[in-house]
């Protein structure tokens, strides 16, 4: 064959591959996830709830700048997330700014994030064995028509590590963005009541949650008032709603009442209890005795739980993993806020890897009960429990501020882990099996369908502070500044009663983030600056005098 036409094809064939690869890439487009923890993933339901998306989803990231490594990584992790989103529907767009980029004032620039809701993060940079602190917004805002909804990209941990809070955060950021947009992309459909009518936490102490789950849910007032005239309509009524919420009951339950609870129970109505048996309040130490007695309160719940497999007990859980009480010395402007410990304020963190409670920072109770789990035919998770050095005290007892200058005795803080809060799952049989009704139903049942109960031993872990009569954020101690994980917890716990779509499990994914040690990192600093010049300038160097040597052989002969 000619030279000159072999030539010819030879250059034709390759440009016709070059152009059949093409149209193969532009029409089969495909990506792989080669990690070992598939982080790189999306979830099924993060997959469906974009698709709703028809529409541009705009997503400004506020993490962009000059940042410490584990930011980076950070930062890093949220692109790249974001790539896959925008790879499944092509409507998802971002952009990363830097709110300081043009010189602002950063304090100025940090009160307006803190205004949004959106709180920076000040943190400590160590560079060449200078310490420095730098303002961070690890936030992204998702913006979908003339609707906005802020993403925190940073968990708040109790004295974790910079590398932990930043390990921990990129494990939520797919639950935290496919959250986020859930919020702007799916109408709400389920409701919840929230009880009234037997001495429950007033609104002002409720209304952060009740806040924050307004943005997933219908919310509504419920009272059981109706009972006495009319229970088959009270019951009627509260059957349309999917969730009741009883923020600390005080006052006892009815028979009547209780009927009406567990036949809703009994059709598929999921329930949420933060009750408590023992009647103390930290307000009441602050007389000047500095002492109150916490006394047993009976709701007349004891048997409708116990059917149910759990107890309640009139006692009071102690624990040496606790929060602080602040009390105040001085007085007037010359007044300080000091924190001592309070054993009564236990510390509750779970290893669990349920998806209520993955990942999630400590949540705070006060004057919390001992829950004992009973063997029936319900499935039960213990979610939140004491540490293993927590003691159990009987009701009546009289708790006095001088605890705090007691010396702990460890003898005393023997009775191991002790559940607060108890998930239970299944097919329930009603309270009212094979008793006296105390009124009659059109339709009574004796056996649920699968449904779910949460039953919290603490009323006040969904109360919220106040400054100035306005509601602070559940979980915020605004004397101490310290965040803790009851709003989350909640949260979580109300999406994982409702939710049916499988959302709430990407909580459960473990990512493993590898960070470098930074202390050998600086030590070695300049060993690998040099390395990483020095290499390529000898890589170059060898091929050239492979090359020239080749070259040489080869026009040799």
């Amino acid at each position: 064959m000619n030279p000159q036409k072999s030539h010819f094809w030879k250059v034709f064939l390759l440009l016709l591959a070059i152009i059949g690869v093409n149209v193969l890439s532009y029409n089969f487009f495909g990506r792989f996830d080669l990690t070992a923890d598939k982080r790189y993933t999306l979830s099924e339901a993060s997959e469906e709830i974009i698709s709703k998306a028809e529409a541009p989803v705009i997503i400004d990231v506020f993490l962009e700048g000059e940042f410490p490594p584990e930011f980076r990584k950070l930062q890093a992790e949220t692109r790249q997330l974001l790539e896959e989103f925008a790879a499944v529907n092509p409507q998802i767009t971002y952009r990363f700014t830097n709110p300081l980029e043009e010189g602002g004032n950063a304090n100025e620039i940090a009160s307006q994030f803190y205004e949004m809701g959106m709180t920076p993060a000040r943190i400590n940079v160590v560079e060449n064995g200078r310490t420095s602190e730098a303002i961070v917004f690890p936030w992204a805002m998702a913006n979908f028509g003339n609707k906005s909804v802020a993403i925190p990209l940073l968990k708040n941990q109790l004295g974790a590590t910079t590398e932990d809070r930043v390990a921990a955060s990129v494990q939520q950021l797919e639950y935290a963005f496919a959250d986020a947009f859930s919020k702007l992309l799916e109408p709400k459909r389920k409701k919840v009541a929230v009880m009234r009518g037997n001495g429950e936490l007033e609104d002002k102490y409720i209304a952060d949650f009740i806040r924050k789950i307004q943005e997933y849910y219908f919310i509504a007032p419920f009272t059981l008032d109706s009972v006495a005239v009319n229970p088959q309509r009270t019951l009627n009524q509260l059957s349309e709603y999917d969730l009741l919420i009883e923020a600390k009951p005080t006052e006892p339950y009815t028979e009547a009442e209780k009927l009406v609870l567990d036949q809703y129970l009994m059709n598929g109505g999921k329930q949420l209890w933060l009750v408590e048996h023992a009647a103390m309040e930290t307000d009441s130490l602050f007389t000047p005795a500095g002492s109150a007695f916490a006394l047993p309160r009976d709701l007349n719940l004891g048997d409708y739980f116990f059917k149910y497999g759990l107890r309640i007990n009139p006692a009071l859980v102690k624990d040496l993993y606790s929060a602080p009480i602040i009390l105040a010395t001085g007085s007037g402007n010359n007044a300080q806020f000091n924190p001592y410990p309070w054993f009564y304020f236990p510390l509750s963190s779970s290893p669990s890897t349920h998806p209520v409670v993955t990942n999630l920072e400590a949540v705070k109770f006060e004057y919390a009960n001992p829950i004992d789990t009973l063997q029936n035919d319900i499935d039960k998770t213990v979610l939140l429990a004491t540490s293993p050095r927590s003691a159990v005290a009987g009701l009546p007892r009289e708790i006095s501020l001088e605890e705090i200058t007691a010396e702990p005795n460890p003898a005393e803080f023997t009775a191991g882990e002790q559940p607060l809060a108890v998930l239970l799952e299944g097919n329930f049989s009603s309270v009212y099996d094979n008793r006296i009704l105390p009124f009659q139903l059109n339709n009574f049942r004796s056996k649920s369908e699968g449904t779910k109960i949460l039953v919290i031993s603490d009323g006040d872990v969904i109360k919220n502070q106040l400054q100035r009569g306005e509601p602070l954020e559940l979980g915020f101690d605004r004397y101490t500044g310290t965040t803790y994980g009851n709003r989350e917890f909640l949260l979580n716990a109300v999406n994982y009663l409702l939710d049916d779509r499988g959302l709430i499990n990407i909580r459960s994914r473990e990512v493993k983030i590898a960070f470098l040690n930074p202390e050998k990192a600086e030590k070695e600093r300049t060993f690998w600056q040099m390395f990483n010049i020095a290499l390529p300038l000898g890589l170059l160097a060898v091929f050239a005098v492979l090359y020239r040597a080749i070259r040489r052989k080869k026009y040799v002969k």
